[in-house]
């Protein structure tokens, strides 16, 4: 029997998608350029924007016909159990390879943002948690088992993570990205990419570009970023990500930058990401984002023109569901209105990572290889570990916690006894159970009160909700200081509940005016420390809130993004002291609600200043995080070196734990510009390295410093690093420097390319 050429596994990918491609009608080249969602809402209640009006109807088995290119949320639209889930969908890819001439089964993708989005499956801590870890190795391995599970459940690619740089708090996706600064940002997601990939799971780098950086931080607004912010801060991270972490496919944004929509930016998704960074897997189309070309953005008159403008800037397939990509488009190149040349050429991309992944092989086979646990004791396991590392104790000033095994405990707040205050809103229950109000949560989500009780047995823990999270009733006021009153402590348990749009506090199209506490919460807060009892402030949120009425009035405050399915327990284990706490703020915490917005990566007339009233210094900076230990930073080889435009350098010192238990310190290395030729941040971190050690132990770490890591965006547009003296700060947040090393930089501007050095190499020896 002949095989053809395009079946043969032998002969390169690019060989075989070219027989496909020649033998391929134009029907069936823009079938495997869009994605079909079945089951989708249309009421107006849907888990994407405006999916109530830009879902279109169309016949099934007519679309499949031509064969298909994605298949949508096959497991994130409803509830329906692991096992039937991986039958209906191996059901799903026969029916569409027995119904085209070529028998191609579809790409499936699903939302993993924070653990796969499917009944049943691992709830982990959200992006901004695995950021407060300051952890890449673990988050790199939660990403593997979340990929492990995909690949289990039949799943090909998977939507994540977010690579957008925190630039405003007030906007309500900050719970989805890991952080306000570009290098943890990077690193970290790098990480995620890293082990999904390892997985077989095709990672999807999302939102490309600039989404976060929206004007007064609503979601989808226009983006005004420079050409320096956008090549300085937000892009780093994709770059690094793709380099390192191995990424095959990229999200366009639904923003747009100065005019330009980036779904129809042939600069961005073409020249920069294909030409410039040697870019070569596929980029998908956020949820509509093409239609919203035409509805939206108002630079297409119809589908079709949505269609050409997205395909010539570089857009491959449309998600989550065909609308321009099919008829309109194929009409279009029909009259000659569209070149044919722009359907072959992402055709093209698509079918090689079809290749790449096996679905054209002829032995290719969607049925599940064995039994599927989404949430297997093992994923629980590390969900507890991410959970414990990534609690942020800001603060402790009386030595409250950790609290004593015997004492009498009110807890108090509407977030210490909802499961739902542990996920967001990308978690199955917060994103899609919240329509399914009759099925049970799928997994088991103990609550801080819950976990608390288990933690400490032989304490008298006692319980008022006090108000909701964002009704303004006060109506249980008295009561939660009633149980305040009674007790030696009072944990206080704040926050937000995930949502999507409007319908949280936190999450997709739930941003908010300033950083107050939700609701009547800071109210609570007041009546509580009024009672004199001691009171630890536990957040439980999707972004900083101003603290600064309360400094000095707590006795503790803890903070926890949104940490999972364990992270009630994990908080649990910091209250008691079984954890000794290790996060640190992966964003700022501000003093007050207004003077936003505001990161730590500001140039001098960022900071604080005569020129204004506005003091915008954090209470808590971005690094911050405090111990049950103690540690010293000792031995600190630092000289002053005069180095090329083109040099490295070591710097090193030792840390010991000089208290009476195991604890992780993290080292943090910024770097100061004091004279450049574009105004630069004042300080902005180029390395850290997370250290654990036991009681009086000691380990050495080195950060190897290459000057690559000080270029940035000159006046003309080029990448550069310029001579003159820079200060590197070995700190333990972006404002507490313990050593500081001055470095003279010599020689020639130097005009740097793609190839550049992202990553400071670091290394924990025995101390000498």
């Amino acid at each position: 029997m002949t095989t053809a050429p395009w079946r043969d596994p032998a002969l390169p990918a690019a060989a075989r998608v070219d027989d496909l491609l020649a033998r391929m009608t134009l029907e069936e080249k823009t079938a495997q350029l869009y994605g079909v969602w079945v089951g989708a809402a249309t009421d107006g209640d849907g888990v994407a924007p405006h999916q109530h009006d830009m879902t279109v109807d169309y016949t099934w088995d007519e679309l499949i016909t031509h064969g298909l290119g994605q298949l949508t949320r096959s497991y994130g639209t409803a509830p329906v159990d692991p096992a039937l889930g991986a039958q209906a969908l191996a059901r799903a890819q026969r029916r569409i390879a027995d119904s085209g001439r070529f028998g191609i089964p579809a790409v499936a993708h699903e939302e993993c943002l924070a653990g796969f989005t499917a009944w049943g499956a691992t709830a982990y801590p959200v992006p901004l948690a695995w950021g407060a870890t300051f952890d890449p190795p673990l988050v790199e391995e939660m990403a593997r088992h979340i990929g492990r599970d995909l690949r289990a459940a039949g799943v090909h690619q998977g939507l994540a993570p977010v690579l957008d740089v925190v630039r405003d708090p007030r906007w309500g996706r900050v719970e989805e990205t890991i952080g306000e600064d570009p290098y943890l940002v990077g690193t970290v997601g790098a990480a995620y990419v890293r082990g999904l990939e390892s997985a077989g799971i095709i990672a999807t780098l999302k939102h490309f570009a600039g989404y976060a950086s929206s004007a007064g931080a609503r979601n989808q607004a226009p983006v005004r970023a420079g050409v320096r912010e956008l090549a300085d801060v937000i892009l780093p991270p994709f770059e690094l990500a793709l380099r390192e972490g191995g990424a095959r496919s990229v999200m366009a944004a639904y923003n747009e930058t100065d005019g330009v929509p980036a779904s129809a930016d042939p600069a961005l998704l073409t020249e920069l990401l294909r030409r410039d960074w040697g870019f070569t897997g596929t980029v998908v189309a956020d949820y509509f984002g093409i239609g919203f070309l035409q509805t939206l953005h108002r630079v297409a008159g119809s589908p079709a023109e949505a269609a050409h403008a997205a395909l010539a800037a570089g857009i491959d397939v449309e998600l989550p569901t065909v609308k321009c990509y099919g008829r309109p488009l194929l009409e279009a190149v029909r009259e000659g209105r569209v070149p044919e040349e722009l359907v072959e050429r992402a055709a093209r991309r698509v079918l090689l990572q079809k290749c790449e992944l096996g679905l054209l092989d002829a032995d290719w086979d969607p049925e599940p290889k064995g039994p599927i646990d989404l949430d297997s004791t093992a994923n629980r396991a590390l969900a507890r570990r991410l959970a414990e590392e990534s609690v942020v104790l800001l603060d402790n000033p009386d030595g409250v916690l950790p609290l004593a095994p015997d004492a009498r405990i009110a807890v108090v707040g509407p977030r210490a006894a909802d499961a739902l205050a542990m996920l967001g809103c990308y978690s199955f229950p917060s994103h899609v159970l919240t329509h399914h109000p009759e099925v049970p949560m799928g997994i088991e989500i103990p609550p801080v009160l819950q976990a608390l009780r288990d933690e400490l047995p032989d304490a008298k823990v006692t319980f008022a909700e006090g108000c909701d999270t964002s009704d303004p009733d006060t109506s249980g006021f008295e009561e939660a200081v009633a149980r305040a009153s009674e007790a030696d402590v009072c944990v206080a348990v704040l926050g937000d509940r995930a949502g999507l749009f409007g319908r949280g506090t936190s999450g997709e199209g739930c941003d908010v005016t300033d950083l107050r506490l939700p609701g009547v919460q800071g109210e609570l807060l007041d009546n509580l420390i009024a009672t004199g009892v001691p009171v630890v402030l536990v957040l439980l949120t999707g972004r900083p809130y101003a603290l600064g009425r309360w400094h000095g009035r707590l006795g503790a405050v803890v903070q926890a993004f949104f940490p999972g399915e364990e992270g009630g327990p994990a908080v649990a284990g910091v209250l008691s002291g079984r954890v000794n706490p290790s996060g640190r703020l992966p964003v700022s915490v501000p003093h007050v609600p207004g003077g936003q917005p505001w990161t730590y990566l500001q140039p001098p007339l960022g900071l604080a200043g005569e020129v204004s009233n506005l003091d915008p210094t954090p209470l808590y900076a971005f690094g911050h995080g405090r111990s049950y230990t103690t540690f010293a930073w000792e031995s600190f080889e630092g000289t002053h070196p005069s180095i090329d435009t083109d040099g490295s350098y070591d710097i090193s010192l030792t840390v010991r734990n000089t208290g009476d238990r195991a604890g992780a310190e993290v080292v943090q290395l910024y770097l100061h510009d004091p004279v450049a030729s574009v105004t630069r941040p004042d300080v902005r971190l180029i390395g850290y390295r997370r250290v654990e050690l036991e009681p009086g132990e000691a380990n050495r770490v080195t950060f190897r410093f290459h000057t690559d890591l000080s270029s940035f965006t000159d006046r003309s547009g080029r990448r550069v690093v310029e001579p003159g003296v820079l200060e590197l700060r070995l700190a333990a947040s972006s404002a507490d420097v313990r050593h500081t090393a001055r470095v003279e930089l010599t020689g020639h501007v130097r005009e740097l390319g793609p190839d550049r050095r992202l990553r400071c190499e670091t290394e924990v020896s025995a101390p000498g």
